[in-house]
């Protein structure tokens, strides 16, 4: 049976199935329905946007010029504000003439945290940098050595304090969680007891208790004549509460470990803390890295009630520098909007550090 072959005509190339075009066929404009309900809200976002850069470029008054901003009420923000109390917001009450040593100060400990994220650096030189990191760090913010002028820390505040609190709570907090969820998950009763009632009574109340407590009680039970900084007190009151919320996230994820991975490391030979240390708490700690990175992040945000216990931090510099000035207090929104911009960077580097890691650890699934 003779077979024949023709030829076919050649067919229309498909349409786009990826990138922008696709993708807003897809999502925005996919029937009559979804398309204008996306132009109807295009429009919305588009008229909030335009009406909101006449007041925040526009019509605004980015000088100190207070009968400007003035004249702008209603109709412009007044940036001047910041221009005006910029400093004493970011720096706090430090003296101003010192302001240098905080900037310096402050530079370095980020540069220490940026360098202890990159795995490069992941070494045994690391804890040595810390040490001498903080070492530098208390030296030129309290003074005292070389020639440098002595600083109360209760006049430190604004951004340095929130930073100092952040890093050093959360480089304490998070061996601390550790060592409290592994306890939890003890079959020694009294070390099981112990690490429960911690967490549980951490937790049972809000931090604002636990700094009033550290700040006004504790110095009622102390010997007479001892008396402990507020400054260490409320650094202690922040790792003690964020090292109880932060364990429940760490036993999460070794209650999420698969029971044959202790077992595995128990027929390798592996003594308890080793198999904790090589199997258990990397792929523990790897499962639950989006909640430890919350957690940071609320305590970032968490260091501005320590304005409760009279140290200024960002945003209780705020308060203090508007309330002292009568005539830029009016203009307390666009100082807030100012520091709400220096939160966001923050907490977006973290969050966009956290994404980074779970890629890396294959936690992250692209679907």
């Amino acid at each position: 049976m003779s077979q024949t072959h023709q030829n076919i005509s050649a067919r229309p190339m498909p349409g786009q199935r990826t990138g922008i075009v696709a993708w807003l066929k897809a999502n925005l404009f996919s029937s009559p329905t979804n398309s204008a309900m996306t132009l109807l809200l295009l429009s919305v976002v588009l008229l909030t946007l335009a009406k909101s850069m006449d007041w925040v470029l526009f019509n605004a008054v980015f000088g100190a010029n207070l009968e400007a901003c003035n004249n702008a009420r209603g109709v412009g923000a007044c940036w001047g504000v910041v221009t005006e109390k910029g400093r004493l917001i970011v720096m706090g009450r430090y003296p101003q003439a010192e302001h240098w040593r905080p900037v310096i100060a402050t530079a370095l400990m980020l540069g220490v945290v940026a360098m202890s994220c990159m795995p490069r650096f992941w070494n045994r030189w690391l804890a040595a940098v810390w040490a001498v990191m903080l070492a530098l760090y208390f030296v030129l913010m309290k003074g005292g050595w070389f020639g440098l002028t002595p600083v109360d820390t209760d006049q430190w505040g604004g951004l340095p304090l929130t930073v100092m609190l952040t890093v050093i709570g959360m480089t304490l907090a998070f061996p601390l969680s550790i060592l409290v969820a592994l306890g939890r998950r003890s079959n020694m009763p009294a070390i099981k007891t112990l690490c429960t009632l911690y967490v549980e009574l951490i937790r049972g109340v809000p931090l604002i208790t636990v700094l009033f407590m550290a700040s006004f009680m504790l110095p009622l039970f102390m010997p007479e004549g001892v008396s402990i900084d507020v400054l260490i007190r409320v650094l202690v009151a922040i790792t003690l509460f964020s090292a109880a919320y932060m364990a429940e996230v760490v036993r999460g994820g070794l209650q999420a470990l698969p029971k044959g991975q202790t077992e595995a490391a128990a027929t390798l030979g592996l003594s308890y803390w080793q198999a904790q240390r090589k199997i258990v708490l990397p792929q523990a700690l790897t499962m639950v890295v989006p909640s430890l990175m919350n957690t940071f992040i609320g305590m970032f945000k968490d260091t501005s009630l320590v304005t409760i216990v009279s140290l200024y931090e960002l945003t209780g510099a705020l308060a203090l520098a508007l309330n002292a000035d009568a005539d830029w207090r009016p203009f307390k929104l666009e100082a807030y909007f100012f520091i709400t911009l220096i939160y966001f960077v923050f907490c977006f580097a973290m969050s966009r550090y956290s994404l980074w890691v779970e890629k890396r650890t294959a936690v992250s699934k692209v679907r």
